[in-house]
This record gives structure tokens, sequence and C-alpha cells, in this order.
């Protein structure tokens, strides 16, 4: 491994506390008397703006070096949002290549993790006996 593979880990390693410790505060600031997920929405609305506006501002990304960059998108703001890449590239998609393929991303996206979080529960609940 090289010097640059090692910094960009290490860069991911450090966004990536950083970036879950803070959705922990979020979630800890918002109060869970509701059932409505409001934590999660605000974390990933959030990251949304912050992913896109850096990732396509036309000058700021480009004064970091790959390693920071990558430790700010993949290890920050990946640990802190669960949303905010998958919308990135629909709009990357939907700007750059194709409107088709962005819907796809976007159906196939919401469809199959539907289909396999439901998958997941009747998996995980399908026996009677659950090892204890």
């Amino acid at each position: 491994m090289n010097d640059k593979t090692m910094f960009m880990y290490l860069a991911i390693f450090i966004g990536g506390a950083v970036g879950s410790s803070l959705r922990f505060i979020v979630s800890l600031w918002i109060e869970e008397a509701s059932v409505f997920p409001y934590e999660t929405l605000l974390v990933n609305l959030i990251g949304c703006f912050i992913l896109t506006y850096l990732s396509t501002h036309p000058t700021l990304m480009s004064k970091f070096s790959s390693s920071v960059k990558v430790g700010i998108s993949t290890g920050l703001i990946g640990s802190f949002t669960t949303f905010s890449t998958f919308s990135t590239e629909t709009l990357q998609l939907w700007l750059h290549t194709s409107h088709i393929l962005a819907l796809m991303y976007v159906l196939i996206s919401l469809a199959g993790g539907l289909t396999l979080s439901w998958l997941g529960f009747f998996t995980a609940h399908s026996r009677k006996e659950h090892v204890k």
C-alpha cells in the first residue's frame, strides 16, 4: 500500500468518525417523541445539500488533496447520511448523462431497497423459533 492510499484510508476513517458522531448528536438533539423519523430526514437533507454543493462547486474542492476530498465526501458526509450520495449521483446522471438513466436509478433503488428490506424482514422472521 502506498502513502497516498494510506492517507485516503486515514481520511475516510477520521471523516467517518466525525460524521457518525455528528449524526448521533443530531439524533440526541431531536426528541424521538414522534413516529416520524425527523432526525434521519434532517441529516439526509443536510447531507444532500452539502455533498452536492461541494461536488459541484467550480473551485472549492479543487483546493484540497484527493485524500481530503474522499475524507469529506465518503467519510464525513457518507457516515453522516444515508441518502446524500444517491441524490447527488441521481442529479449527476440527470444533468450529464441521461434522464432515463437517472429515473431508472431512482426507481430501481427505491423498488430494490424496499424489496430487499421486506425480504430481510421476512427472512429474519420466517422461523418460528429464534436462536437465543
